[in-house]
């Protein structure tokens, strides 16, 4: 980690804040970053890995599965302060570059990528040819160089490259390889998007997103981003900026007035926590003084608020409830849901939500629910049936919460789970 120290630009939890590790092994970077103020989304691919992110998760670090294939990770564009990839053997060189340009779309102009890897400091055949190839990529999508050092420790060697903020690079580059994306291409369109080997342009207008680095965290949590003009309305009807924080303060009030204490939940041994639909990241925000990370997911079919969540140091993926999450089981503390289960019974089964939810928590979590009290009502009797306890139901005009814990039980015979495959 000394290295890092070296680019004093990076400075760990004040500018840098959000972090994406590529193939993160156990997470110990991770760990190591969330105890100054960090936040870092590990993630490791679903073959022969599976087991990190198992592994991330049980350690209360942040870490998903996910393959880097041939489909754009489930991220906006420009949202990560940076890029994070230790002895990761991810063949960022062939096909046109287009694994490492994927992480040039997810990194923030201005943000760094820091590679620690053999090819920096092994004078092997493979490793020095691997070193040239990845020298010449990162020139020709204009990343530079800003140090490469040694770990007087342990002797790795950690290279650390810099996204332009102008397009000046890549309008004088002699080539046009790798090509610049077409217009037309959205670089936060992420759900089952084919990888291309291509770049986007670098934002350059003051009210685009992107054009400028977030304010310092904590700063950042707190304001509007730049970029929500009161020309936008937001999610819940005011201009955007109104709605932003009247999200905010509407969240500090519930957790300060009723989650922390009025629900009975232990915090201190609560540290995975999901958001399971999040607007602007309100809730998770409302906790950033307890030691606890929430992971935002912001469904495929709602606003994509998703780039607010990142601007306000937070981090989040987007997700389809209709279909599984990419998680190990029985990995999250506590779930949240905020009017999700009422929206997605209208799209599909939701008793294989709730199957999901209960794959997704580990015994004695707790899930939070706020929602119309039809559907409170629905759940309520489908956590029974599964043996979970209600901790607290409440309700009025029509809008209810619940708060429930699963149990250790699970069904003895085959017979009693055939109806929620049906």
């Amino acid at each position: 980690m000394h290295s890092m120290q070296t680019v004093p630009d990076i400075a760990w939890g004040k500018r840098s804040r959000v972090v994406l590790d590529v193939g993160c092994g156990v997470a110990s970077f991770g760990g190591f970053l969330f105890d100054r103020d960090v936040l870092t989304m590990s993630f490791a691919p679903k073959d022969e890995h599976e087991a990190q992110v198992q592994f991330a998760l049980e350690r209360g670090i942040p870490g998903i599965s996910a393959v880097m294939g041939t489909k754009r990770l489930p991220y906006p564009g420009k949202v990560f302060d940076i890029v994070h990839c230790a002895r990761c053997r991810v063949p960022w060189h062939i096909e046109g570059g287009k694994l490492l340009l994927e992480l040039n779309r997810l990194l923030r102009p201005g943000g760094f990528f820091v590679w620690s890897a053999t090819p920096i400091y092994q004078k092997i055949g493979e490793d020095v040819a691997i070193w040239n190839a990845m020298s010449e990529l990162t020139k020709a999508i204009c990343w530079e160089l800003v140090s490469v050092s040694k770990d007087t420790v342990n002797g790795v060697g950690i290279a650390i490259y810099k996204k332009p903020t102008t397009n000046e690079c890549y309008e004088k580059r002699s080539k046009q390889e790798p090509p610049m994306c077409p217009e037309t291409d959205d670089p936060n369109a992420a759900w089952n998007v084919p990888l291309q080997a291509c770049m986007h342009k670098v934002p350059i207008e003051s009210l685009e997103r992107g054009s400028q680095w977030p304010e310092q965290w904590p700063a950042r949590l707190e304001k509007p981003p730049y970029w929500l003009l009161s020309s936008q309305v937001g999610v819940y009807g005011k201009s955007a900026p109104e709605d932003f924080t009247a999200d905010y303060e509407h969240w500090k009030r519930v957790v300060s007035k009723s989650y922390l204490n009025g629900l009975g939940i232990d915090w201190s041994s609560v540290r995975n926590v999901m958001d399971m639909r999040s607007v602007y990241g309100g809730f998770a925000a409302a906790l950033k003084d307890i030691n606890v990370w929430v992971l935002n997911v912001v469904s495929v079919d709602s606003a994509d608020t998703l780039p607010i969540i990142y601007e306000r140091g937070l981090f989040g993926i987007y997700h389809d409830w209709c279909e599984s999450f990419n998680t190990y089981p029985r990995t999250y503390d506590l779930l949240h849901a905020d009017h999700l289960f009422s929206k997605v019974k209208k799209r599909c089964n939701l008793v294989a939500v709730v199957a999901e939810v209960d794959r997704i928590l580990r015994p004695e979590g707790k899930l939070i629910v706020r929602d119309n009290v039809e559907t409170i009502n629905e759940l309520e009797s489908l956590v029974k049936s599964m043996q979970w306890e209600v901790r607290m139901t409440y309700s009025k005009d029509k809008e209810g919460l619940l708060c429930v814990q699963k149990s250790m039980w699970r069904p003895n015979q085959l017979e009693d789970i055939k109806y929620a495959l049906a």
